[in-house]
């Protein structure tokens, strides 16, 4: 599920729809949490579908630590990717704002986290934008990607948490865990997945 005080926005033809905040969304927020409303087809049932079926679903979904893609019920699916996102997937299996947000700013992710099967070309309008996404992004960036959140993360216990009570029991225990040891952090790195030798 999507953070509540956003909204959908048509941005043009070539990039379709965006996700934008209708308030300050601090530093820390939870953003986004796979919750029990969404789609979720493993790499067997995604065999069975048409080609047109199966574009739409790479389109519209990313894959978890499983391989099984993962569609958003609600207009999650609709936030594009940005080389300097202000939010991001952590290790704890939900999209956190690493840094603040304002109201009519973007929402934007980082793509290369999603277990990409094929390169996807992009342009996202930044300096440091590298033209690409690809499946071997999770080993060259994560280390990055875990700078990022750790910045960020401790804010999560200070700020407002619409969403936190999408968050499983689980994962609220190691939350837990983290604010006494901070040492304990897991990494982005969790969500790799890891095809079968």
């Amino acid at each position: 599920m999507i953070h509540p005080h956003t909204k959908l926005v048509f941005i043009n033809e070539q990039i379709g729809y965006g996700v934008f905040a209708t308030r300050f969304i601090p530093k820390g927020t939870i953003t986004y949490v796979k919750d029990a409303l969404e789609i979720i087809i493993s790499d067997e049932r995604f065999k069975e579908h048409t080609p047109e079926v199966k574009e739409i679903i790479e389109k519209y979904s990313y894959r978890d630590q499983n391989g099984d893609n993962i569609i958003s019920w609600d207009f999650a699916k609709y936030v594009n990717h940005c080389c300097n996102c202000n939010t991001i997937s952590t290790g704890y299996g939900f999209e956190m704002a690493i840094r603040d947000i304002y109201p009519d700013e973007q929402i934007t992710d980082e793509y290369g986290i999603f277990n990409l099967k094929e390169e996807m070309p992009l342009s996202c309008g930044e300096t440091c934008c590298r033209k690409k996404i690809a499946p071997d992004d999770f080993s060259k960036y994560y280390q990055d990607w875990d700078a990022k959140i750790k910045e960020s993360i401790f804010f999560l216990f200070d700020v407002n948490q619409p969403l936190l009570s999408l968050v499983d029991d689980q994962t609220k225990g190691e939350l837990a865990i983290l604010k006494k040891y901070p040492e304990e952090y897991k990494s982005v790195s969790a969500l790799m997945h890891q095809v079968p030798a």
